[in-house]
């Protein structure tokens, strides 16, 4: 045998990947969404959702799938500062059901010498409990839908616990749309109504809310940077916020995603910032 072609033989035995060419950023991000996409049944599509206004369970939720979420903010309001802290845990007990129960807090520290009674009570601000079916899921064209129900039993402060307990409740339908572009763009529509009921007057109240977001995945990851665009309309005022965002993958089950808020019209607050940290107990690499 001719002496390169025996030197060819050992160095390729040796070393396997000699002469293959590395895995390009398109080929890691095909693998990464077979994983999610053709590995299981039913059907699933990979997207990148937004990490303010969460979503109560993937899109496409599989069943078994679960999660727990602690999140940590801070908005500088006008007159005081404000500290969000939630605790929330999401499950799909069948295939394309999610259901979810968030804890969430709000404490408050005043700034700038304002009186302290004029500032608001620390309060758990609700009981929240929310269900999400996703209707269309389609692998061929990257495309997921779902409706979904929010309710919140609005609670007294802590200082008037009890005073009633429960003084109202929030109905939140919403729909969802989601579309991946290619292997790394992603964008998301998140819409509907709140309806805010106080039992004490037997009022109600009512604002539109329509969040849109647009995201970049790293290739080959579960990492994404992206923006949030939170706009909240009522009759005439219009509010928006844009959160720009970004998730990193800290384990294979343990996620971190950070927030910034910055508000188009400071009419009662400033900058905000938000922390979100994301386990998925069971979660196992494909």
């Amino acid at each position: 045998m001719n002496i390169k072609i025996k030197t060819m033989l050992i160095i390729v035995l040796a070393y396997p990947t000699y002469g293959v060419s590395q895995k390009t950023d398109n080929e890691k991000d095909l693998l990464y969404i077979q994983q999610v996409e053709d590995h299981k049944e039913p059907d699933k599509v990979l997207h990148a959702e937004p990490l303010y206004i969460d979503l109560i369970r993937d899109l496409g939720a599989r069943k078994g799938e679960k999660e727990w979420n602690i999140g940590l903010g801070l908005t500088d309001n006008l007159k005081f500062d404000s500290y969000e802290a939630l605790i929330e845990y999401e499950w799909a007990p069948i295939n394309r059901l999610g259901l979810e129960v968030e804890l969430p807090f709000t404490f408050y520290s005043p700034v700038n010498g304002t009186v302290r009674d004029s500032v608001p009570s620390n309060q758990l601000n609700s009981i929240k409990i929310a269900a999400q079916w996703s209707f269309f899921v389609s692998e061929p064209m990257a495309t997921s839908m779902a409706l979904g129900y929010i309710n919140e039993f609005e609670l007294s402060e802590f200082r008037n616990l009890g005073r009633p307990f429960i003084k109202g409740n929030i109905y939140n339908p919403f729909l969802v749309v989601a579309k991946r572009w290619g292997n790394n763009f992603h964008s998301l529509i998140y819409t509907g109504p709140l309806i805010e009921q106080n039992f004490d007057s037997n009022r109600f109240h009512t604002t539109y809310d329509i969040n849109s977001s647009f995201h970049y995945m790293i290739s080959g990851t579960r990492n994404f940077l992206g923006v949030e665009f939170n706009k909240t309309i009522l009759k005439k005022d219009f509010d928006m916020t844009v959160r720009p965002q970004m998730r990193l993958g800290i384990a294979d089950n343990l996620l971190i995603g950070i927030i910034a808020g910055i508000p188009v019209s400071r009419e009662n607050q400033r900058l905000s910032s938000f922390v979100r940290l994301i386990w998925e107990p069971g979660h196992k690499k494909e």
